[in-house]
């Protein structure tokens, strides 16, 4: 299951992030996006799981807690 997460800090990692989702089960992709000018961190970033039951509790329990600076938000990510 992909899901979308909002509103990071822009000092937030990759690597920040998949710890902050392993602790929910294993974590398949982790995308912070950034710009592509200045390479900074745009504030949202996609992580994928595996397993949707994972997926979910990480989205119940990580949306809108602080992490950094910013209370982040969780939701699953729409296709295209």
């Amino acid at each position: 299951m992909k899901l979308l997460i909002r509103n990071l800090d822009r000092s937030t990692t990759e690597e920040e992030l998949k710890d902050l989702f392993s602790d929910y089960g294993a974590v398949q992709s982790c995308n912070l996006v950034l710009d592509k000018i200045t390479g900074d961190s745009k504030g949202f970033a996609f992580v994928e799981m595996p397993k949707p039951g994972d997926a979910k509790a990480a989205m119940k329990s990580l949306n809108d807690k602080t992490v950094g600076n910013n209370k982040i938000r969780v939701k699953k990510a729409e296709d295209k």
